[in-house]
């Protein structure tokens, strides 16, 4: 290709009042993409060990080098006009150029794949490739994942006089070369950890009179025993387990339940919902709703600080304290680019609440600090 195409420039943003009328097409304005988001676009060219994917309306981006080699046997079957989806290494790289991964968007969409198979319990049929003392090891995609002993069917779960290791070994060793029909029950992106479970199916009855001993409002002490993007499974007795939606958590914002929770913690539960034979939780639920006492600390036109904890195509979200958080809208900014040279994540600046509806749980801020 004989001239490379930069990423465009941002577009100044009209400074607009709060309801404005063209207030909704500014929120409808996409954010640019960051360091970790998948992205789709279209192969404009390929050149020279340098594939270049157009990305409007943010410019063009580039998969080179160490990243090009890695995905190099999928990029050989790849034309001109495919459209294609990566992962953003650098949204400022080499030459101005989004540097994108191939290889890193195929893993991230495998891992995705893992957890929505968690939710719909999608069975899998796979051959045990090794066994040891705890269990089986089996692979998935690629992904080679662990089988523990507990988790397996009452035919294949080996019944060994007085838990003998080395004859739990035997009978696991047995195993090794045949197929197993098995689900997902953990999938852990950072830890590179997939758990797999045989009981299926089979405990359908016993899984639905487990959950007619609870009731919606129920508190209870439970287990957690899954950690996903998108929650935490919590064992209630042997049998059964319910999910703790991220929303659920916590009332203040979670991005990762990760970093609040540990296989093997006990955990306190509400159950909020029984409905086609699963069970929701909720641990924010038996806590305070910081919420609700707001109104006694805050009010508008206060000035507050405000630690930036999160940013979206509206703008940034500000924490005031554990729990109450409020958007800076993006309009306050030249460009979407400006707010977050302004606004660093993690940081704190003062603001002054420009709306606040406490029982509806909204709240703006505006920014009052030094503008870059």
């Amino acid at each position: 290709m004989s001239e490379e195409k930069k990423i465009a420039a941002p577009v100044a943003t009209i400074h607009l009042e709060e309801g404005h009328p063209m207030a909704a097409f500014l929120d409808a304005i996409p954010m640019p993409p960051a360091s970790g988001d998948l992205v789709e676009g279209t192969i404009i060219a390929i050149n020279r060990g340098r594939v270049y994917v157009d990305l409007p309306p943010f410019g063009t981006g580039l998969i080179y080098g160490r990243e090009y080699l890695n995905a190099a046997d999928v990029l050989r079957k790849a034309n001109q006009g495919d459209t294609i989806s990566a992962k953003v290494v650098d949204p400022a790289g080499r030459e101005g150029y989004i540097e994108l991964s191939l290889k890193e968007a195929r893993q991230a969409a495998i891992w995705g794949e893992a957890e929505q198979a968690i939710v719909a319990q999608t069975p899998y049929s796979l051959i045990v490739e090794e066994a040891n003392k705890g269990g089986l090891i089996l692979s998935w995609q690629g992904i080679q994942g662990f089988l523990p002993a507990s988790q397996l069917s009452k035919e294949h779960y080996p019944r060994v006089p007085e838990g003998d290791k080395e004859k739990i070994l035997g009978e696991l060793m047995q195993l090794v070369g045949h197929p197993l029909s098995v689900r997902i029950i953990t999938a852990d992106a950072k830890e590179g950890k997939l758990i797999f479970s045989e009981r299926t199916g089979n405990e359908a009855e016993e899984k639905a009179s487990l959950i007619d001993k609870y009731q919606v409002g129920d508190a209870t002490t439970g287990e957690v025993t899954g950690i996903v993007d998108f929650g935490v499974f919590v064992k209630l007795e042997p049998g059964l387990e319910g999910l703790v939606h991220i929303s659920e958590l916590d009332w203040g914002l979670v991005e990762d339940p990760h970093t609040l929770f540990n296989i093997g913690d006990e955990v306190k539960v509400k159950v909020i919902e029984i409905k086609d034979g699963k069970i929701s939780l909720s641990i924010k639920a038996l806590r305070e709703n910081p919420w609700h006492t707001a109104a006694e600390r805050y009010k508008k036109g206060m000035e507050v600080p405000g630690v930036v904890i999160k940013y979206n195509k509206h703008g940034a979200l500000a924490s005031i304290e554990e729990g109450v958080a409020g958007l800076v809208h993006v309009s306050e900014f030249a460009t979407p680019a400006a707010l977050r040279e302004t606004l660093e994540l993690g940081k704190t600046y003062p603001f002054e609440i420009s709306l606040f509806e406490p029982k509806d749980q909204r709240m703006t801020l505006t920014f009052v600090g030094k503008k870059k």
